[in-house]
């Protein structure tokens, strides 16, 4: 228990004080500036066992997983990828500055329901949030020194937004713009990753939890905040006409090596990502004042072209 503290305690979780954010001392650059001059070093590949491949007529979405948060939500996601779940279904619901939403248009209906494939569970425990133990050094956390109106910690761990409370002793991933979550009726407990949503707005971080979060979208996030808004309640699509159906969904580690989307991703551990968010509180060139100030949804984590 001690050394779990010690760890915390590093990571920041635990600390009571709450620095202000520093300013730059050296010239200044910008985000492009930044990125180029970035090492190696402080990429990442994708984890083809944590990364879905969403294919629309449209062009294609990739979506990391979040297990370490949500890892009985994406072990069945992963089975309902591998079981062809989504292959042939549709986006549902698109509700302006809120989120875009998918799954089995006639999920309802048990009678018409599309049957889950071998291995998925049809009930999941809720996974609102996880303790702060699991998302201290291991995860690579790091902590902004903003403050946050929604959670007394801020930060983030293996690129995924995320808050905590030290008094709780829970951390969370946060409703940011291009995390998905796993859609739920009134019952805590009445999501199995079947029907997903991503945050296609202003962040609606009152959701927080509230429902399982269970990634983020990393490429192809104008192909689903771009669709056409529902027009009946919620944002729903009254008319089968206007969804937008779904090719296929896989599990990139089901694909043959040839077809899995070459890409990295910023460690956000990393002193890029540390010099990338003081360039955001920092603002130069055609900005007249510069805020010295950024929350956990203000940036997004950036992926480039793999070799």
């Amino acid at each position: 228990m001690k050394n779990t503290v010690i760890a915390l305690a590093a990571a920041g979780l635990l600390s009571t004080a709450v620095a202000a954010p520093r300013k730059p001392t050296a010239p200044k650059k910008s985000a492009q500036e930044i990125l180029a001059a970035s090492p190696a070093t402080d990429w990442r590949p994708l984890d083809p066992d944590n990364t879905l491949l969403m294919e629309l007529a449209t062009g294609s979405v990739l979506i990391e997983l979040a297990p370490r948060f949500a890892p009985a939500h994406v072990a069945n996601i992963r089975a309902l990828a591998r079981g062809g779940y989504w292959n042939g279904l549709a986006v549902l619901r698109v509700q302006d500055n809120f989120v875009t939403q998918w799954g089995d248009p006639d999920g309802e209906d048990a009678a018409k329901a599309r049957p889950l494939p071998a291995g998925a569970a049809p009930k999941l425990p809720a996974e609102f949030s996880v303790p702060i133990s699991a998302v201290g050094k291991a995860a690579g956390f790091t902590r902004l020194p903003d403050a946050d109106g929604w959670a007394p910690r801020t930060g983030f761990a293996e690129g995924m937004p995320v808050a905590a409370d030290p008094k709780t002793g829970q951390a969370w991933l946060t409703h940011c713009y291009g995390m998905v979550g796993a859609g739920r009726s009134e019952a805590v407990d009445s999501s199995n990753g079947a029907e997903l949503y991503v945050v296609i707005g202003q962040a609606p971080r009152g959701l927080d939890l509230n429902i399982t979060v269970v990634g983020r979208v990393l490429k192809g996030m104008e192909l689903l905040s771009a669709l056409p808004r529902g027009t009946a309640a919620m944002g729903f699509y009254d008319k089968p006409e206007q969804r937008t159906a779904i090719q296929r969904v896989s599990l990139l580690a089901d694909l043959p090596a040839a077809e899995r989307p070459s890409l990295q991703v910023l460690k956000t551990e990393s002193a890029t990502w540390a010099q990338l968010l003081d360039a955001r509180r920092y603002r130069s060139g055609w900005f007249v004042h510069s805020p010295g100030y950024i929350d956990v949804c203000s940036a997004s984590v950036p992926t480039r072209a793999g070799p």
